[in-house]
């Protein structure tokens, strides 16, 4: 028998496994499935959906987060999912795809990849491969972080590469991960109930960069929270981070400083990937100039 043939990973055998199992995916133009994971169940509004695929992030069949994928750049724009305390260790990295971006009627469960080196071309067109990111010198960077998840089987759907981008190291393993710490120690401390995240990318205003000429490069990262329910004795330094906050990280050390001011006190590992804090509006009128669309992240901003 072939390679081919022992391994059900190609597009039309896709089908006809995950047929077997009466299992069929939820390809949509909506979250409608997912709503639970933004604030109030309301999408950010006035992201223009052309190109964009809404993904319900469904592991074990059942729902952990959601996604806005673009099919072109085969990155995320953003993810969203709401935040909670980690009950165990970071689970093995086992890296999936979305067979449901293939075949809108094959599995909408996320899939591991397989260990064999074939892969149907079907699903390679689809969407990012794990090879993409080899020798490409960007790490994996989650949008919707493993740490920022409750369960194991919360932690191990976020990893998806439906849920990432390429991310310096500098960056992933540096100044952002310091704001993904932030925003947590603030959620425990402070937020009462549930804590709504949506995190983000900017691509390049104008020539786009790409790993492996297949997977688009951000310039910037982007996020921001909604805690509609916080501590009433909030400390006086910690009250303008409520209900909402965000935050613009680098990802490119050679960008300007028009959006991200660079820290020149910095240790050199961390300079040129600072992030800026800064409130919801703030963000969002960023994002309206480099979208050029009039974007609004939470329902009547988290009120």
């Amino acid at each position: 028998m072939s390679q081919k043939k022992k391994f059900c990973t190609g597009a039309l055998l896709l089908l006809l496994c995950w047929l077997g199992g009466q299992v069929l995916g939820e390809i949509s133009d909506d979250f409608s499935h997912c709503l639970d994971f933004f604030y109030n169940k309301t999408p950010p509004k006035g992201i223009d959906a052309a190109g964009y695929q809404p993904i319900c992030q469904r592991y074990k069949n059942l729902y952990h987060f959601a996604s806005l994928y673009h099919r072109q750049s085969r990155a995320p724009l953003y993810s969203a999912y709401r935040l909670g305390l980690a009950d165990g260790k970071r689970p093995n990295n086992t890296w999936k795809y979305e067979p449901q971006l293939v075949f809108s009627r094959a599995s909408s469960e996320m899939t591991p990849f397989p260990f064999a080196t074939y892969l149907d071309q079907n699903v390679i067109e689809s969407q990012a491969m794990s090879n993409d990111y080899r020798n490409s010198n960007f790490t994996r960077g989650h949008l919707n972080p493993s740490m920022h998840q409750k369960t194991k089987e919360n932690r191990q759907a976020t990893f998806t590469l439906t849920n990432v981008v390429p991310q310096r190291a500098g960056s992933n393993g540096g100044s952002w991960n310091g704001l993904e710490n932030e925003v947590l120690k603030r959620f425990k401390a402070y937020c009462n109930g549930s804590m709504h995240v949506i995190t983000g990318v900017l691509p390049y205003e104008s020539e786009p960069l790409r790993i492996n000429n297949r997977v688009s490069v951000p310039e910037y990262m982007w996020s921001a929270y909604c805690c509609p329910s916080n501590r009433s004795d909030l400390p006086a330094h910690m009250q303008s981070f409520f209900p909402t906050h965000a935050a613009v990280g680098r990802n490119d050390p050679n960008s300007g400083e028009d959006i991200v001011p660079i820290n020149v006190k910095a240790k050199s590992s961390k300079r040129g990937y600072d992030v800026r804090r800064m409130s919801l509006e703030t963000l969002e009128g960023i994002l309206a100039q480099r979208l050029a669309m009039s974007v609004s992240l939470f329902h009547g901003q988290c009120q």
